[in-house]
């Protein structure tokens, strides 16, 4: 790739991260460092009151402004008529977009019409995102079929991982049709990959770090040397950990049975493993943590939501602690991983025999690092900015190298 010719004094990169009610998105001036100029969301996407939020360079909140749209579409298109209102917007390089699924893909790509149609292609592999981010693409292409656009593949990150931890346990035709473990949250993986290196962290290159990325999506990966090992995720976004409205893995004879005995369809049963299951599902009340943490000692049903994820967390951990051969680092990040020092306490609590020491007053302060000075394993919380790797992969691709900084 031919390195841009754009000069790093006024050209910008756009990032759009499109979600199924939310297309959020950030303005970075391309230099040394990556500068944010303004970053915010579209969010309640097909509901009522659908806003446009942001924040200028300096961290403030500007007022929202409503938007009269329907779909992701509309939404779009109004996003895009304020972008282009901006004065930033005449110097934007190029836009990079997130997109969930990437199958074999390896690295970010220039948008072509060949990539379009492969995405068009397995879109059914993950409905719930491929289709809007293909639109969002469509979207900016028929505008701006001139500026460039940049794939960024949430499943790039995994496609290290060795031949034996792709592989599904099913008849080996399905392999042959590209069904196996791809993984996802790729790009904040790789986001932390790279600070853990800034840090100084000799595990980030050589060494064994486990990644728990915990939010509303929660998923661990294990890196070896810098390079995805495994991860808990699977062909589809469901698999894995509990959640906050997905189940994780599930035993699949509970497909059928729930069809026998539900008359539950494949479309229910979707429904119900996606947005119904879960924090939501065990706790009927919330699929939110901070809820289910007020509530605890209340509700039986919160605590064994709260119980159920700790408890999973934790032995997926102890699963990839063996994958790896050991345990050097152990990093926190995502929404709960980054702001409940009690999920941190309750997932690390009888890790003592990995060398996990947590230190209490460094954990209830989201301290950098958790674990005590005697710790054999470094715990972290890093705090990841999906975003910024965006940029930085746009950035690359268009050879417009940019220094890491902090």
């Amino acid at each position: 790739m031919k390195e841009s010719s754009v000069k790093p004094t006024n050209a910008h990169i756009l990032t759009i991260n499109g979600g199924s009610s939310s297309i959020k998105f950030a303005l970075y001036h391309v230099g040394d460092p990556l500068k944010r100029v303004i970053h915010g969301k579209v969010d309640r996407i097909g509901l009522s009151g659908t806003n446009l939020t942001f924040h200028d360079a300096d961290g403030k909140l500007q007022p929202s402004r409503k938007l009269a749209v329907r779909g992701h579409k509309s939404a779009a298109n109004s996003l895009i008529d304020w972008l282009e209102a901006r004065p930033e917007f005449a110097s934007v390089q190029a836009v990079g977009h997130r997109v969930v699924h990437g199958m074999k893909h390896t690295e970010p790509e220039i948008v072509t019409k060949k990539l379009l149609d492969e995405l068009h292609r397995i879109s059914p592999n993950d409905p719930d995102h491929l289709p809007r981010e293909i639109e969002l693409i469509e979207t900016f292409r028929q505008g701006h079929p001139k500026l460039p656009q940049v794939a960024c593949f949430d499943t790039a990150f995994h496609q290290t991982m060795p031949r034996v931890a792709k592989l599904l346990p099913i008849p080996r035709r399905f392999d042959a049709k590209g069904i196996q473990r791809y993984g996802f949250h790729g790009l904040p993986y790789a986001y932390l990959m790279e600070d853990l290196a800034c840090l100084g962290d000799p595990a980030a290159t050589k060494g064994r770090v486990i990644l728990a990325h915990l939010g509303n999506g929660a998923s661990m990966a294990a890196v070896r040397d810098g390079k995805s090992i495994d991860t808990s995720r699977c062909f589809t976004p469901t698999a894995g950990l509990v959640m906050s409205t997905r189940s994780g893995d599930l035993d699949p004879g509970l497909a059928p049975y729930l069809a026998r005995t539900e008359k539950m369809t494949t479309q229910q049963f979707y429904e119900m493993v996606n947005h119904k299951s879960g924090l939501l599902g065990v706790s009927e009340t919330s699929s939110d943590m901070r809820d289910l943490l007020d509530h605890e000692k209340q509700d039986v049903r919160a605590a064994e939501a709260v119980a159920l994820f700790c408890y999973q967390a934790k032995k997926w951990i102890g699963a990839y602690a063996a994958a790896l051969g050991g345990l050097d680092t152990l990093v926190f990040a995502g929404g709960i991983g980054e702001n409940a020092p009690v999920v941190r306490a309750r997932i690390c609590e009888g890790l003592d025999f990995l060398g996990v020491k947590l230190d209490k007053r460094r954990n209830a302060k989201t301290a950098a690092v958790i674990s005590k000075n005697s710790s054999r394993v470094t715990a972290r919380v890093i705090r990841t900015d999906e975003e910024l790797m965006i940029a930085r992969s746009v950035s690359r691709v268009l050879g417009a190298q940019t220094p890491m900084s902090r």
